[in-house]
């Protein structure tokens, strides 16, 4: 028999994985000294290797182990700098760092456990029931971490799906990963990047502008359009496609996934899916929209022209979504198994 999801605001402040840390490391550390690694217990596969449970030794602490194999002196750096910021990160909706470790060839990150998968998987499972209520507390969640990120001066950076995970099988709390591509942010810089997921990268950084912590918040608004309809508003056949898309900023609510769907779910997605960085709302703003400021027990408001009211207790089809995560599903094997491949033909050669 299906039942709801939790539908119950998240005490973050409850039970937290550990106090916060100040996290160094150097190779005279062993990690076998130190931590029981289950390589059996995988958590997670990547590009950057595998994440699997571990236990501490000294504590029993179970927590997960992040393995990135080190082959160049730019990815060496590129892990100090998701130290640095992760240790700069210490909040509920953020993944917390509780350990490092140099063995040469690869750095290990020791974090706190998230057990319940990624949340996309977790509300298209038969036995639960999505709604627009549950929605908005996922949404909020999202927005807090991100708005605590950004009041550190961090940026993301690759918001998307995989990076937003159920803290336990059960529960309604999720927590934002992978800080591998984060970066400070200066107002006073002009930073530009060329990295990201097309579905997910705001046009700014296609266009090879300045980026801003409004980069991140278009991403949270493609994520927040595809958990409510399961559509994703910008692919298109190919990944050139898929950015010429971005870059144009067009999209709408067409679709009938979008019938069951209030006008402040709606209002809050027009609002972060703007072309222009400067007019999106910050992830301040939207913990203070309407949407996710409601009261369960207040009606949402309707735009001129709408009809009648819509229930967001009502069970949201997942059809579309299911497809969705399939096809994520698939493009990170396809992924996987090139950046396999590549990394044969380099050792052969």
């Amino acid at each position: 028999m299906s039942k709801k999801i939790d539908e119950t605001e998240p005490d973050y402040e409850k039970d937290p994985p550990f106090h916060p840390r100040k996290v160094t490391y150097c190779k005279e550390r062993k990690l076998n000294q130190f931590y029981d690694i289950y390589p059996n217990k995988e958590l997670g596969r990547g590009k950057f290797g595998t994440v699997c449970e571990c236990r501490e030794k000294s504590s029993s602490k179970i927590l997960a182990a992040k393995t990135i194999n080190i082959k160049k002196p730019q990815e060496r750096k590129e892990v100090e700098n998701e130290i640095a910021v992760m240790c700069q990160l210490q909040h509920p909706r953020l993944l917390q760092l509780y350990d490092a470790f140099d063995d040469g060839s690869n750095i290990i990150l020791i974090t706190e456990l998230i057990a319940g998968g990624e949340l996309f998987e977790r509300v298209i499972d038969d036995e639960f029931i999505l709604t627009e209520k549950v929605c908005t507390i996922f949404m909020r969640q999202i927005c807090e971490g991100v708005d605590f990120m950004h009041r550190q001066k961090v940026i993301h950076l690759d918001m998307k799906p995989e990076n937003i995970l159920c803290l336990t099988q059960n529960s309604n709390r999720i927590k934002l990963i992978d800080f591998g591509l984060a970066r400070h942010y200066d107002p006073n810089s002009n930073v530009k990047v060329m990295f990201g997921t097309p579905e997910f990268v705001a046009p700014e950084v296609v266009n090879f502008e300045r980026i801003t912590p409004a980069t991140d918040m278009w991403s949270v608004g493609v994520i927040c359009y595809i958990l409510l309809s399961g559509l994703s508003p910008f692919m298109g056949d190919n990944d050139g496609e898929t950015l010429s898309n971005v870059t144009q900023a067009e999209w709408d609510f067409n679709d009938e996934s979008f019938d069951a769907i209030s006008d402040d779910a709606k209002d809050f997605i027009t609002k972060l899916l703007v072309k222009q960085p400067e007019k999106r709302m910050t992830a301040a703003q939207c913990l203070n929209h309407k949407w996710l400021k409601r009261p369960s027990n207040r009606r949402p408001s309707l735009l001129p022209g709408t009809k009648g009211d819509v229930d967001e207790n009502k069970a949201l089809s997942k059809v579309k979504l299911k497809h969705f995560v399939i096809r994520r599903r698939w493009q990170k094997a396809v992924n996987t198994i090139l950046a396999i491949h590549r990394m044969k033909v380099a050792t052969i050669h």
